[in-house]
């Protein structure tokens, strides 16, 4: 069983809590869990690894609203994107693994991304040094959408043919906790208009052939490629009533840690 909470837009840090809370549930329940959510206002969350000091030498995203996150790899800026969550024992089979996750969730989302007239492939390029998906500190691009990890989902166009880079719309990074894998990600669905430069990256509705993304037509695609996932495990997707983050207590308490300015310049 797959069971998938559509939880509303909050700000970063009743997110991030309600990630470690949907780690510990998993780890209670035994079996896979989502959780799919927006952002109260954009904000950037960094990587678990990433210094603080280098999100605040970008100009592009001053005055931003920071959070640090759980898991590693780059930063994100959110708000124009579909962010989810997904937590799976390390006894599952697709929690063995780093790279089972993450092919896992992103296979589907190349099929369900087709139907919106989008031809994504997972990216098979060159380690760039990155550990298990960001979970290790290294020399890499400041921003996500910059870096290439093996399963990212990439777009081919007429100009990134040339670099044979393509153009990032989904990325992932993991936490591997005690008995759980917590897994972020991010499909990039159209420019984000509150910031510009090189922290402003295209998403899905921006490229050439795709179909228009309004609310219903992402919620379409967000239940297809859930669909998808648990096809890949032969159950079907159970969605949960009410918000995950309806659970108050233990989220609250998790999202006090995220609001600390301790957790957020730990490095």
């Amino acid at each position: 069983m797959i069971s998938v909470w559509w939880d509303d837009a909050a700000d970063g840090p009743t997110n991030m809590g309600a990630d470690e809370a949907l780690a510990a549930e998993s780890l209670r329940r035994g079996t896979l869990l989502v959780r799919v959510y927006g952002w109260s206002t954009t904000t950037v969350s960094l990587g678990a690894f990433q210094r603080l000091g280098d999100a605040q030498s970008v100009p592009e995203i001053a005055g931003v609203p920071l959070v640090r996150r759980p898991s590693g790899g780059g930063a994100i800026v959110h708000g124009s994107d579909l962010t989810y969550a997904a937590a799976v024992p390390k006894t599952h089979p697709w929690g063995a693994t780093p790279q089972a996750l993450y092919d896992a969730l992103h296979g589907a989302m190349r099929e369900a991304v087709d139907h919106v007239g989008i031809a994504a492939s997972l990216w098979r390029g060159a380690d760039n040094g990155e550990e298990e998906h960001g979970t290790a500190a290294g020399a890499e691009p400041f921003f996500c959408f910059d870096r290439r990890s093996p399963g990212d989902l990439v777009v081919l166009g007429d100009d990134a043919v040339a670099s044979g880079r393509g153009v990032k719309i989904m990325g992932s990074a993991q936490r591997r906790l005690d008995g759980v894998v917590l897994q972020h990600g991010s499909l990039l669905l159209r420019r984000n208009p509150r910031v510009a430069g090189h922290a402003c990256h295209p998403g899905v509705a921006d490229l050439p052939g795709a179909a228009p993304l309004d609310v219903g037509a992402v919620r379409r695609l967000a239940e297809h490629w859930l669909g998808l996932v648990a096809d890949g495990w032969g159950v079907s997707p159970v969605h949960e009533t009410g918000w995950f983050v309806g659970q108050p207590d233990e989220i609250l308490r998790g999202a006090e840690r995220f609001r600390d300015p301790r957790w957020t310049g730990r490095r």
